[in-house]
């Protein structure tokens, strides 16, 4: 599908295979998904850390919602922070540039222009934890790495200049962020600190910034405090800049930079990057051939790019009140949960289980904070973004695990099933966002709610009050459990089984017509990023009431089947968030991404295992447009990490991963508490795609899923593949 092209990372032939103190980072090409709709962050950063130091282009359109996309060649800054895969740009704060020389008296304050500085691709090195850009005008090697709160870079001045500027600029942003406020101050010859306030996705937006020097700068202020021009008269060695954030204040970002980079030792700060890259990497230790380990690494480190650490190291973050909080845990942000409850938290509950507590603690946190969990937080801002209660499946899914439990057990007084409870139930009976129109009516009319999208809403809100119904059965609420089940069957009344689609409805009942179900118009229709063929499967959390509602498995599996055949026109108004298309199924998009695993529920794993193997064949490359659709935050990695291994949770939480068609070899999973679960796939090959039999820890296993729990005691699951369907998960009692 994508032609195949070389980096600094060598194409692997052969087996890859893993001994001890392997460097994982060279199997990471970061370029991928740079070009294309994938939206990713290219840079210098560490496993979710707040610093996301990279390049940042003019803003052309929707492609440069990270700050970069391989089709651009012009440089504005390289800012501190960047969102990686999102279908919305922000960000891109305090950002450093060297610029040619200019005569500062010139300068006028209120016409100044922002230089902009050409680039070659060419000329770019990137790796986990580092980035570098040999820039022509001016003449300078640009390098840059990073901690978890700090940005250092290093500057080296080519010899046919005597003197150097750079420019520090507080005003640039990316896609929606517009500067409301903003400081810098010159402290001393070498510090400069200051503030920048902005608005855009995140509302009401605060970094505060410390810039730590290796020689004396002069600073000029241009354009008020939103633009400086540095001076640096001794460049004969290179220069040296540290860049602390904080959220708090200028103090805490001191704090943040003596703590983290108390001392000026560049390749030891990038050794220290590439060796947190390496130990999450070698979480998971495969055995695969030609490009499959650099895809299967790749998406690994995209997968933890975010959520991203959103305290300073004294324990203090700016909460969703817009007050400064203290907390014994690691607070986090960029929570595109509508994207990443499917597969990045599921994924994160199996090689992260560390992160867990931490992770239920910041949506506790958010709900005392805003009066509701987390939609889509940024910066500790709630954005609204996208539909549903998101949050609600991965907290159930910490529940229904155990890790709340446990960890409410280890004396973290914040975390309880009954506080998770309380968090989820309130979220879901709040009169906002349609959820009044739900309960009054049992489903969203679209007559009455004016922003659209109910169908999807409604859908969404329905997997996560199945949810809320798990926890209230685990915790013996009979009613809530009877309440919460009954509204998780909204879709029943949306299906129209004149022609088995699910559609709007009006107040009074009536379905929508006209109706097209290949029509799609962004924003203004029932549905989110998607059409009636590709939301009419989106009830992952009951795969057999939807079944029951065709009348019959036949008739299920008739119309499941044309999905993947059936093309027709999605109209010009269409969201490009629709992508990757395998007849209608969109792999592009997010709300496709259980499908093809709806296959073993009826017994016919193996035509998910055919199109599991085309999605990852087609829609992943080792190729800058090597995604088919947006990273978001994760979730396109997370498919397919989890598929590559054979493994995805379906249902919204508890835990159930199907088995699909594993491209690798072997993949060894380090779950935890000294235990390694792994998966073999022998006889694995291109034509070998269907599992034939299965053993789990050398017993026959006959179940086309397997549970959390028995990966998380470690072990190992054998599938024995072959070059024809077998009936391996066809009977009734081996189907989810």
């Amino acid at each position: 599908m994508k032609k195949l092209f070389l980096t600094t990372i060598a194409l692997l032939t052969g087996i890859a295979t893993f001994a001890q103190g392997e460097d994982f980072t060279k199997f990471v090409n970061p370029r991928i998904g740079t070009g294309g709709h994938g939206h990713v962050f290219l840079g210098a950063n560490v496993p979710f850390g707040y610093i996301q130091l990279g390049p940042t282009q003019p803003t052309r359109g929707w492609d440069w919602c990270s700050g970069y996309h391989h089709s651009d060649s012009v440089l504005i800054g390289f800012g501190h922070q960047h969102l990686s895969g999102t279908g919305i740009g922000d960000l891109g704060d305090i950002a450093l540039l060297p610029i040619p020389k200019m005569c500062l008296k010139n300068c006028c304050q209120k016409q100044f222009q922002r230089p902009q500085v050409p680039f070659n691709h060419a000329s770019e090195t990137v790796s986990p934890g580092y980035y570098a850009v040999k820039l022509g005008n001016p003449n300078v090697l640009v390098e840059l790495t990073a901690t978890k709160r700090v940005g250092m870079h290093r500057y080296t001045f080519g010899a046919d200049q005597s003197e150097a500027q750079m420019m520090l600029d507080l005003r640039q942003g990316i896609g929606w962020d517009n500067v409301r406020n903003c400081q810098m101050t010159q402290e001393s010859p070498t510090v400069v600190s200051g503030y920048r306030f902005s608005r855009g996705w995140a509302r009401d937006q605060k970094n505060f910034f410390v810039a730590e020097f290796s020689r004396p700068v002069e600073l000029t202020k241009v354009d008020g405090d939103t633009t400086g021009i540095l001076t640096i008269k001794d460049i004969a060695e290179p220069l040296l800049v540290k860049v602390a954030l904080s959220a708090v204040s200028v103090e805490n970002a001191k704090k943040n930079l003596q703590a983290e980079l108390p001392d000026w030792n560049f390749p030891k700060t990038v050794a220290a990057a590439r060796k947190a890259w390496n130990d999450e990497l070698s979480k998971i230790k495969i055995k695969a051939s030609s490009d499959i380990p650099t895809i299967f690494y790749t998406a690994l480190y995209h997968s933890m790019i975010a959520p991203s650490v959103f305290n300073d190291v004294n324990g203090e973050y700016r909460g969703a009140d817009g007050k400064v909080h203290k907390g014994n845990f690691t607070n986090y942000t960029t929570l595109s949960l509508w994207d990443t409850y499917r597969a990045a938290h599921p994924l994160q509950t199996l090689i992260h289980p560390e992160k867990q507590t931490d992770i239920a603690q910041t949506f506790l946190h958010i709900f005392q904070e805003q009066g509701k969990l987390p939609v889509w937080h940024l910066m500790g801002n709630e954005t609204d973004c996208m539909v549903g209660n998101p949050a609600i499946p991965v907290l159930a899914d910490l529940v229904l695990k155990g890790y709340i439990q446990e960890l409410g057990s280890k004396g973290v007084k914040e975390l309880s099933i009954e506080k998770a409870y309380e968090a989820m139930k309130t979220s879901a009976m709040l009169d906002e966002r349609g959820m009044d129109l739900l309960k009054k009516y049992g489903y969203l009319p679209f007559d009455l709610d004016k922003t659209h999208e109910t169908v999807a809403k409604g859908l969404e809100y329905a997997l996560a009050d199945w949810c809320v119904a798990q926890v209230a059965k685990k915790l013996g609420k009979k009613a809530d459990y009877q309440y919460f089940m009954n509204r998780s069957k909204l879709y029943q009344k949306h299906f129209d089984p004149a022609d088995r689609f699910i559609k709007g409805l009006s107040s009074t009942g009536e379905r929508r017509k006209p109706f097209n179900p290949f029509s799609s118009t962004h924003r203004e229709d029932d549905f989110t990023e998607g059409n009636s063929w590709q939301y009419t499967w989106l009830v992952p959390h009951d795969v057999h009431g939807l079944v029951k509602m065709f009348g019959n498995e036949q008739k299920f599996v008739e119309k499941f089947d044309s999905l993947f055949i059936v093309e027709g026109d999605l109209g010009e108004n269409a969201s490009p968030d629709i992508s990757g298309l395998i007849g209608q199924y969109a792999h592009g998009n997010e709300p496709s991404h259980h499908i093809l695993y709806m296959y073993n529920y009826v017994g016919q794993p193996w035509k998910g295992a055919k199109l599991l193997r085309q999605t990852m064949r087609e829609m992943y490359a080792n190729d800058f447009d090597g995604l088919s659709g947006n990273e978001d935050v994760g979730q396109m990695s997370a498919w397919y990490i989890l598929s590559a291994m054979g493994l995805y949770q379906v249902e919204p939480a508890g835990g159930k991963y199907c088995i699909g068609s594993p491209v690798i070899d072997e993949a060894a999973i380090n779950v935890g508490n000294g235990k390694t679960f792994t998966v073999k796939a022998t006889n694995n090959s291109a034509e070998n795609i269907y599992v034939q039999r299965a053993l789990l820890n050398g017993k026959p296993y006959t179940k086309s899923y397997i549970f959390f729990d028995d990966i998380r005691r470690g072990g190992t699951l054998e599938l024995v593949m072959g070059p024809q369907p077998s009936d391996f998960g066809t009977k009734k009692k081996d189907r989810p």
